[in-house]
């Protein structure tokens, strides 16, 4: 249904625009809504102790680990992007440019 089969027509590209652009809405909700839930309530430990003593805080513990993550996340990206470009690309995008011959994928 999503898809749409073969036949990619004005209600197929409405359906996927409309659910593509409101993905990231709906995921930074529900992630902001965890957040606030998480702060609100605390961790369990995962004993299942529902004992107000055992609870971690949410801050500074998660802070810092969602910081670290974060930051850990753009490092790789960043050593991706900067030291190794070629890495995620398609081999084709780099074929000799001759007009006198047709390319191999066409």
């Amino acid at each position: 249904w999503v898809w749409g089969g073969f036949a990619v027509g004005q209600r197929t590209l409405t359906r996927f625009f409309s659910l593509h652009y409101l993905m990231p809405i709906i995921i930074a909700v529900l992630s902001l809504l965890h957040l606030i839930i998480l702060h609100d309530k605390g961790s369990s430990n995962p004993l299942g102790d529902l004992s107000h003593l055992n609870k971690t805080s949410f801050h500074p513990y998660s802070t810092w680990k969602d910081v670290l993550g974060l930051i850990s996340a753009m490092m790789l990206l960043l050593f991706i992007v900067f030291f190794l470009p070629n890495i995620l690309v398609d081999p084709e995008n780099y074929i000799n440019a001759n007009p006198m011959t047709t390319p191999l994928h066409i």
